[in-house]
């Protein structure tokens, strides 16, 4: 039961994400999200500096940080504020999160049937006729969890 409430968290978190897809139209500008807004509406680093409760020299660094990717989440926070505007921090993965739980059981699955396959083999063992690729749907279905699946082997 807590394995298909697992999946189904992760159909669910996929099922959001998959609007941000290509997450490429999301690529901060050359100047960053900060110093765009603040020049798109006509402001001074000096009036957001106001805004902010800070000095100038605090957004220039803002601004700047920001474009290094050293910029604190706080930081952004209360510039996004001060602009007027909601943060939106998101995680995108590559691919859907079932892909990746998926194929990573499948490596999983493959490289532990595969010792135990050269094993039986070296001990003039080997399967019969199941094939390999029920052989690695039951040992993903019965063996692995979620949680093995990120162990680093």
């Amino acid at each position: 039961m807590k394995k298909e409430l697992k999946q189904l968290a992760r159909q669910r978190i996929d099922e959001r994400l998959v609007a941000l897809k290509p997450e490429d139209r999301f690529a901060p500008p050359p100047k960053g999200w900060i110093r765009a807004i603040r020049d798109a509406l006509g402001m001074t680093g000096v009036q957001l500096a106001a805004r902010m409760k800070v000095r100038p020299q605090t957004v220039e660094a803002l601004e700047k940080s920001e474009v290094s990717g050293s910029i604190q989440i706080s930081s952004l926070r209360r510039a996004a504020e001060a602009l007027d505007c909601t943060l939106v921090y998101v995680l995108v993965p590559k691919k859907s999160l079932e892909e990746a739980v998926n194929e990573r059981a499948r490596k999983i699955a493959i490289r532990e049937l595969g010792r135990v396959a050269h094993t039986m083999k070296l001990e003039a063992q080997e399967t019969g006729d199941t094939s390999t690729e029920k052989r690695i749907e039951s040992y993903i279905r019965t063996v692995l969890n979620d949680r093995d699946l990120w162990n680093e082997k």
